[in-house]
């Protein structure tokens, strides 16, 4: 076995950990105690598969003792009787499971109505979800009360009003009343018996969703040094940007200057790259009748020369852009990567003004 520690807090020796494979190995103890272990296990270093290989817990199986034994945890800290617990140590370590999602308190109320009903996994799973939502409403209809089994009864109301079908809103009838704590719940759902009104579902919108699919659409952030003319010290001094996928997140100095540009491949293949306003006049060759500004980017790392490109150089104390025939005396300050020209908009206020046609 090989032993990887996340933290001081957290090592244990080789014998320790031997020692705990082999009691699961023989599944010494109940699942709490398997929970425990494979805890102690994992926050040691142990990869899951490793304690797989070696005690026959499946990975899946794993992660459900492990947050299962936490959830029987907090029920001891909630003050649960000795007959709670017997009953899920029963084994029912898949149904305390389902209430991973509630709070401490809630799982009390949670766990004490299941037993009480005696639930299965896949009940269990719905009843979580109910008591949860419940839980988010600002204020509760007066018929029903803070209880779990109101949560779940009060769930089977709201649904029983939105059936039309009276199979269906027979058994949201059913479940409400066998869940419903309160007498003023029992009676509303009864009164879906005489009241065939149907309530208008309403769903929740689409989610906006998008993905990412091409790389032009991630764009890069890239420093701007500044506009020209620049100095030599202002080049060497813009600090680079480290960039945090997938999302390309960049953090930024309090006074530094970013430009965002499309994920061109030139762009993403930068590996140091900046970017400077240089005059199109200023450029080693024409690309216009008049001058504009134009973005210069740059790659520093790319400093050694190649007659096939164009380079930022330092010359007599100043910065610019040439291009050699064979390989310079000067200093080579970077590459260029590409050179931008502003988009061309013949007029601005037809970017947000709506469309108009004759008729």
């Amino acid at each position: 076995m090989t032993e990887q520690p996340r933290s001081t807090d957290d090592r244990i020796s080789e014998t320790e950990a031997t020692e705990l494979m082999r009691s699961l190995l023989h599944k010494e103890g109940n699942w709490v105690n398997w929970g425990q272990k494979c805890q102690k296990l994992q926050k040691a270093g142990y990869d899951s598969q490793l304690i797989f290989e070696q005690t026959g817990f499946q990975n899946a199986q794993q992660n459900l003792i492990i947050v299962a034994a936490q959830v029987f945890e907090s029920l001891i800290k909630s003050g649960a009787d000795e007959d709670l617990l017997s009953y899920y140590i029963g084994p029912r370590s898949d149904v305390l499971y389902e209430l991973r999602i509630l709070n401490q308190e809630q799982r009390l109320g949670a766990a004490k109505l299941a037993a009480e009903k005696r639930i299965e996994v896949a009940e269990a799973h719905d009843i979580a979800k109910a008591i949860q939502d419940f839980s988010r409403l600002s204020q509760i209809p007066s018929e029903f009360t803070r209880h779990p089994g109101d949560a779940i009864a009060y769930q089977c109301w709201k649904r029983g009003k939105q059936k039309r079908d009276l199979a269906e809103r027979a058994k949201l009838i059913a479940k409400g009343l066998k869940f419903a704590h309160s007498d003023s719940a029992r009676q509303a759902i009864e009164s879906l018996l005489q009241d065939f009104t149907v309530t208008p579902t309403r769903s929740a919108p689409l989610l906006p969703v998008h993905r990412l699919q091409d790389e032009d659409e991630l764009a890069r952030i890239i420093p701007l040094v500044g506009r020209f003319p620049v100095t030599v010290t202002d080049i060497k001094h813009t600090e680079s940007l480290s960039v945090e996928e997938p999302f390309r997140l960049v953090t930024v100095g309090d006074k530094q200057t970013i430009v965002p540009l499309p994920g061109w491949q030139a762009i993403l293949k930068a590996i140091d790259p900046v970017a400077i306003l240089w005059p199109s006049d200023q450029l080693p060759r024409s690309i216009a009748t008049r001058s504009e500004e134009v973005l210069l980017v740059i790659d520093r790392v790319l400093a050694e020369w190649d007659v096939n490109n164009y380079y930022l150089v330092e010359r007599d104390n100043s910065v610019s852009l040439q291009w050699f025939d064979s390989s310079p005396d000067v200093t080579i300050l970077g590459e260029l990567i590409l050179i931008l020209r502003a988009k061309n908009i013949l007029d601005e206020n037809n970017i947000t003004e709506p469309w108009q046609m004759d008729d």
